[in-house]
């Protein structure tokens, strides 16, 4: 997701029959707290009333009590505890977004596009994607079994898993010989300085008359703060806007603009792509695609195009609320339609995995906000990576193409045919 804080908003007065409905709502709260057969807890009453609420809007507004209010804020601090997935919730069951790189998710074999079905042998039916989440968080090392539906399978799969400390690395790097590797596993606080130290490395490494160029790998990436991914991109651009992100009223509009100074020294860049890139990492591919910085490559990201405002409530809750959607420098929404590679290469899945992963994106979630041009092809792709990269097809291929073992059109990119919003 793309996050902003924010410390309150304006708010239009509501019209009389508003408060009519709120009258009512206020008769039906009182009618059960004093007349159920058994005592209710209030403050669960009022809470699940506001989810409800935040449910009918779209799949990623929620209401944040005080506990997942500071477990947000730890989350993009890039440290916590848990497994290590992005979730949602799709018919009342858990959907996984994306595991993100090196946690116990991961290495146990969750896959995007798994449904999670029970929690220690507990149907998640009838559970708030917050009380799901809480579930799957406990003490380190202490375990927990999911049992997950997966596109494909026979049965149901049963997977146990060691909770750990979730450490997020947001940036890995490597030399692969002549060329710098730079992986974002996710947007955090750590992630701009975390690049900007890797850079620097991949330069103390191998001579600048050497160096061929940088892969920026963003698959498998779900997202973050949306101030990182403005960073990331300003820190391979000279100028140009980066984002401009859209609410209901157009003064709202808020754009946002490199500055001076590549980090990179103009090198060229590839920017890898695929079905679990999504919302932050969007934004960067966008920009960098908008204004031919960087060729993309892999196959169509998760189309997640909205900007969720967390807003401080009292009682130190929040609210977790879509406020806008992000455009590119183009103009583009990317909303339920993701970003389309400058060049598609797929990702060959192992055997055992053939059939058994879905390709769907932002554009299959219920209740999603569509997309201005969204269409049934819809968003999303497969969102696999290989472990080894002697296997990594996608990577290769980027890498064949800065050591000019490979051509396309679409590589390097013509800076004077960037496309902007006019």
């Amino acid at each position: 997701m793309s996050v902003i804080y924010s410390a309150g908003v304006p708010a239009e007065a509501a019209g009389s029959s508003t408060y009519k409905e709120l009258s009512v709502f206020g008769d039906v709260f009182e009618r059960v707290r004093a007349q159920y057969v058994t005592p209710p807890a209030e403050d669960k009453l009022i809470e699940n009333a506001i989810n409800g609420m935040l449910s009918s809007l779209d799949p990623h507004s929620s209401y944040m009590n005080a506990k997942d209010a500071e477990d947000m804020r730890t989350q993009t601090k890039g440290e916590f505890g848990g497994l290590g997935i992005e979730v949602t919730m799709e018919d009342e069951l858990v959907k996984v977004i994306t595991p993100i790189d090196d946690t116990p998710a991961a290495k146990a074999g969750v896959l995007a596009g798994d449904y999670i079905s029970e929690i220690d042998g507990q149907s998640v039916r009838g559970l708030k994607l917050e009380d799901a989440v809480e579930k799957m968080r406990g003490a380190v090392n202490t375990p927990i079994k999911l049992t997950l539906i997966r596109k494909g399978a026979d049965k149901p799969i049963e997977l146990t898993i060691v909770r750990d400390v979730v450490a997020v690395q947001a940036v890995k790097s490597r030399v692969e010989d002549d060329v710098g590797y730079l992986r974002i596993i996710s947007f955090t606080e750590k992630t701009y300085p975390d690049m900007e130290k890797a850079i620097k490395k991949i330069k103390d490494t191998v001579p600048a008359d050497k160096l061929k160029g940088y892969v920026l790998d963003l698959r498998l990436n779900p997202g973050g703060l949306l101030d990182q991914a403005i960073n990331v991109s300003d820190a391979l651009l000279q100028r140009g806007e980066v984002v401009s992100t859209r609410g209901r009223n157009p003064d709202e509009t808020r754009r946002f603009n490199a500055g001076p100074g590549d980090l990179t020294d103009g090198k060229p860049v590839i920017v890898l792509i695929n079905g679990g890139s999504a919302s932050a990492s969007e934004i960067v591919a966008g920009a960098l695609q908008d204004l031919r910085r960087a060729t993309v490559l892999g196959t169509r990201s998760f189309g997640k195009g909205s900007v969720q405002t967390i807003i401080p409530l009292g009682e130190n809750g929040a609210l977790r609320l879509t406020t806008a959607l992000y455009y590119t420098p183009s103009g583009r929404s990317i909303q339920g339609t993701g970003i389309t590679p400058d060049i598609k290469v797929e990702e060959p899945l192992p055997q055992e995995l053939q059939g058994k992963m879905v390709t769907e994106g932002e554009s299959s979630l219920r209740g999603h906000i569509k997309g201005q041009s969204e269409t049934d092809e819809g968003s999303g792709s497969v969102a696999y990576v290989p472990p080894d990269p002697k296997d990594d097809v996608q990577l290769n291929y980027a890498l064949d193409l800065l050591r000019g073992k490979k051509t396309d059109p679409a590589f390097p990119p013509n800076p004077d045919k960037a496309v902007v919003a006019k």
